[in-house]
């Protein structure tokens, strides 16, 4: 429980790829034990589990590391080799320099620059994919860069500010969580900046770290780990912490307690984070309802009294409102 759901709309970008090369979805969905309907509401979300279900199918199925999302595939182990031929640098300017330069070899793969101005590193992507589906590959990428470079220097490296060369999507606000920094739109080029000194950091990591690392990976990469850095996440794990052994979630006045500061002072960084108290509270009983729906066979009066409503009919309703369907529903489709 308190892993976050992700949205309906990177299925949906998942997806295209599969569609577009004449791929049959609907059994990709099923083995992930995702509903397809789902797909048709903008509200739905689905688990972490779920959504590395369907990679993993993907990935069989293309034999592509960017899962049909580019006009040009990427042959599997690919990502791998880089990662060896990285491994080998003296510090992370080096390795991203050599990750840039190992993929420019590749016609049609990611276009990747780092440049240093004013002390600030920008890392990029190729910006001028117009479609949906290849924005969402450069967004990956960005992201994988970020948790392997942070990976290898065995540090979370801190993002100023994550921008894109498009406008905000209908699901903008889910930019935020996944890059742990600022957002901004229309922007010259997709990329993150953060602080040049980082590129200075030796690479901590061996060949056996790298091994294990790429067990798991590129799903564990995408998935959004939360450092406690911003007072949502300090927030988010108190209240998901406390539903773990009680139904009951703290209010304000205790979590503003147990951080050290006041009701008043909580709810103005909140606001400035974009996000508000009750707001979160909301986000970790629809991600603990979800998992609950998919991942467990709990009965739904059980699951819906364990997240601390007093009836059925208040459940179904906030479930309603989260997802745009029913936990009755959604728990057969997805065969939880």
């Amino acid at each position: 429980m308190g892993r976050r759901t992700i949205t309906v709309h990177h299925v949906r970008a998942l997806l295209a790829g599969a569609r577009s090369g004449g791929l049959d979805t609907v059994p990709l969905l099923q083995a992930a034990q995702i509903p397809p309907l789902l797909l048709g509401d903008d509200r739905a979300r689905i688990t972490p589990a779920q959504f590395a279900r369907l990679f993993r199918a993907l990935y069989r199925v293309t034999q592509d590391e960017f899962l049909g999302l580019s006009p040009v595939p990427s042959r599997p182990g690919t990502f791998a080799m880089m990662c060896r031929a990285s491994l080998g640098c003296r510090d992370l300017g080096s390795a991203t320099r050599r990750a840039a330069d190992f993929y420019g070899l590749f016609p049609g793969g990611p276009e990747l620059g780092l440049d240093v101005v004013d002390g600030q590193a920008r890392f990029t992507v190729r910006n001028d994919f117009d479609r949906d589906e290849e924005r969402f590959l450069t967004e990956c990428v960005l992201a994988i860069w970020h948790r392997l470079s942070s990976w290898l220097i065995g540090r979370r490296i801190p993002l100023a500010e994550a921008a894109f060369a498009y406008p905000p999507p209908p699901h903008a606000q889910e930019y935020e969580v996944l890059f742990g920094c600022p957002v901004r739109f229309g922007a010259d080029r997709t990329g993150a900046s953060f602080d040049a000194r980082w590129l200075t950091a030796p690479l901590v990591r061996d060949e056996p770290a790298l091994d294990a690392m790429l067990r798991r990976a590129p799903f564990d990469l995408l998935s959004r780990p939360e450092y406690g850095t911003t007072v949502a996440e300090q927030v988010r794990r108190a209240l998901t912490r406390q539903l773990r052994t009680s139904p009951r979630l703290p209010g304000l006045g205790e979590v503003a307690a147990r951080l050290a500061v006041s009701p008043a002072t909580l709810r103005r960084r909140l606001q400035r984070e974009g996000t508000s108290f009750q707001e979160l509270k909301d986000h970790v009983r629809r991600d603990a309802a979800i998992a609950g729906l998919a991942e467990s066979g709990e009965p739904i009066a059980e699951l819906a009294a364990r997240l601390g409503f007093s009836e059925d009919t208040a459940f179904h309703r906030a479930f309603r409102r989260w997802t745009g369907t029913t936990p009755g529903a959604y728990r057969i489709a997805s065969g939880g």
